[in-house]
Formats: structure tokens, C-alpha cells, sequence
């Protein structure tokens, strides 16, 4: 079953540190589950961990964590080809996408040269939930911050836009996230955007946000937006979960 209408949950969470495995799915996770309206069987998840190379382990200790959770797990990796023959259909099977973080650059150029871009905006539209961390909360905006050139934080202006915001990620945990994206929105480098602090998650219904989310008490969200190339930050109603 489909959610309801195009759903994104971007977020700086949804994934810890296991007990008895090396990661666990969080709240933030399982509320993306409940939003793709599953019921009566295990959900589907298709786990994306192309900003990681598609690293071997990590996808092992996703899926790890996935089952742990009673998830129907599955991946789809590009490297050295692509797992799967058909991208796109293989994602209408599933009921969320969940994308790691690592390399917001390369994700992008990755997707778009197999075509995976189409294919999650085909889902997307059809009402598979999409939703990640840190590069997997990036991606779904116009751009953001991102450590992907060096640790030294750089502009990424070519997200997928599937919402027309920028996207600010960790942005109580790392000092360059906030002062940057205060920057680049003020200067009109990107457009307006979203930002979480680790823990908080980003609600999206068709390009409309909806409300921001936490996994923990204490967790912020924040908008920013430019005022005479001046960046303004209001501070969000942060529902928890």
C-alpha cells in the first residue's frame, strides 16, 4: 500500500548504534514505515548506500539492522554494475527507500549516470517513501552543505530537487554546517532551506513541508531564508516522536 500522497522524510537520524549488531533502525526510521502505510505484512526497504561506494559492509550491516527490525530488506548497488536489471521497477516493489550518508557529490553523479534519479522520482510520485541521512536528506533538495570535496565544507547546488528548499544536515554536531548555510542562502547560492539538527527528521508531502520531527527531546529544526542577502533563521515546531 502506497503512502497517500509523494512522501519524503529527510533526516539527521533514523539510524544508531545496535546492541547486538552494529547499526539499529531509530524511530525516525520507523516513522517513515508507518508513513508508507504498510499493514498486514513485513515492509519492504530498499537500502541505498551508493554515497558509501556501496561499501560491502555497510550494506551487510544495514540490512543486519533492517532484519533485526522485521524489515523485508533489500539494496540495489552500482558498483561495478548495477544490482538489479531493472532499477525502477524493483523500487515500486518496495514501500520505503532509505538512502546512508557519505558522498552527497558522488551519490548524485552516480544516480543520475544509471538513471536512478528517474527511477526515485518515478517512486516517488507513485508513493514509495523516500528517506536517509545526512546525504540522504541532501539529495531530495536543491542542495546544501557537504563534506564531500574535502573537510572543509562546500556548496552542493545540483540536488534532485524534488523539493525546491536547500537542506542544512547535523547542524548542532559540525560548527561549519550552520554558518555555511547561513552564507550561501544569504548570498542566494542556494534557495531557501530546511535544516536538523542530529535527530531531527524533515517532512515532505508532494513539495509541500509539513512538519519536523524528533527522535529525541531535544533536537531543532530550523528555516532560512534571505532577507537583503542576509540570511534569517526561525526555528521550527519540532513534534516528537
Amino acid at each position: 500500500m502506497p503512502a497517500d500522497a509523494p512522501t519524503i522524510l529527510a533526516t539527521s537520524g533514523g539510524i544508531g548504534a545496535g546492541q547486538r549488531t552494529r547499526f539499529t533502525f531509530t524511530p525516525l526510521t520507523d516513522f517513515a514505515v508507518e508513513l508508507s502505510g504498510v499493514s498486514g505484512r513485513a515492509p519492504r526497504i530498499c537500502l541505498l548506500a551508493t554515497a558509501m561506494g556501496d561499501d560491502k559492509a555497510a550494506l551487510h550491516y544495514l540490512t543486519e539492522a533492517a532484519q533485526s527490525r522485521g524489515f523485508v530488506a533489500s539494496h540495489v548497488s552500482l558498483f561495478p554494475m548495477p544490482s538489479v536489471e531493472d532499477i525502477t521497477a524493483h523500487l515500486l516493489e518496495q514501500d520505503v527507500v532509505w538512502v546512508f550518508g557519505g558522498s552527497v557529490a558522488g551519490l548524485l553523479a552516480m544516480w543520475r549516470l544509471h538513471g536512478v534519479d528517474r527511477a526515485l522520482r518515478t517512486v516517488w510520485q507513485a508513493g514509495v517513501v523516500l528517506t536517509g541521512i545526512s546525504a540522504g536528506s541532501i539529495c531530495w533538495h536543491a542542495g546544501g552543505t557537504t563534506d564531500s570535496f574535502g573537510p572543509r565544507l562546500e556548496p552542493v547546488t545540483n540536488g534532485l530537487a524534488f523539493v525546491p528548499y536547500a537542506n542544512g544536515v547535523h547542524y548542532d554536531s559540525e560548527a561549519q554546517r550552520r554558518p555555511l548555510l547561513h552564507e550561501l542562502v544569504g548570498a542566494g547560492v542556494i534557495p531557501a532551506a530546511y535544516a536538523t539538527d542530529d535527530s531531527a527528521g524533515l517532512l515532505y508531502r508532494g513539495t509541500d513541508f509539513i512538519e519536523a520531527v524528533a527522535e529525541n527531546a531535544d533536537a531543532g529544526a530550523y528555516f532560512v531564508e534571505a532577507h537583503d542577502r542576509t540570511a534569517m533563521e526561525t526555528a521550527l515546531d519540532v513534534r516528537r516522536l
